[in-house]
């Protein structure tokens, strides 16, 4: 797997009448850089949101940051990470203690940190626990997930993502680690 991808990746959204989301993966100073949008227009909300997600180089995340634009203004949510240890907005969240991913809930591109930093081999499982920010609301939680690998399907490695408050969905991904097909919610589009 490479350390970048060469243009970015553009998902439309399938949940929502109107989505678009566009995201790259770049190699950083001491690790890599998550750069990513997203619009929606849903059927009971609008907004627009632009996040960052810094990681060391075994794809452990180290910083977020998150900008979203709804009808009420616009706002910004900031975390800062180190050895597993949180805090968000400069304040220290002992209930994300030992949450080595962060989970973006607006955007595909969050689901390569675990994908990358796991390795799984078809037929593994594995649980994490990752910090889950919800888009556009910006409340931060603990969630577990669970990450399994899938047999290779049509040369395209699948995953299926799973977690308690939202089910089971297949994540179909490029050689980068990158979602191409999100089942229900977003398909790459370039």
């Amino acid at each position: 797997m490479s350390a970048s991808n060469h243009l970015p990746a553009v998902w439309t959204r399938l949940d929502v009448p109107a989505g678009l989301g566009l995201g790259t993966l770049t190699a950083a100073p001491g690790g890599y850089r998550f750069e990513a949008s997203e619009t929606v227009a849903g059927h009971a909300e609008h907004f627009a949101c632009r996040f960052t997600v810094r990681t060391d180089l075994a794809w452990v995340c180290s910083e977020a940051r998150v900008e979203v634009m709804t009808g009420f203004g616009a706002r910004e949510l900031g975390m800062t990470g180190r050895g597993g240890h949180w805090s968000v907005d400069g304040h220290p969240e002992p209930s994300l203690d030992g949450c080595l991913d962060v989970d973006v809930a607006a955007t595909p591109l969050t689901h390569t940190l675990p994908i990358r930093r796991l390795g799984l081999t078809p037929g593994e499982s594995r649980d994490i626990t990752v910090a889950r920010i919800d888009v556009p609301s910006l409340r931060v939680w603990r969630v577990v997930q669970r990450y399994t690998r899938l047999d290779t399907s049509a040369g395209r490695d699948r995953y299926e993502y799973r977690d308690p408050h939202h089910g089971s969905f297949e994540l179909t991904v490029d050689r980068d680690g990158v979602v191409l097909d999100y089942e229900g919610l977003a398909r790459r589009v370039s």
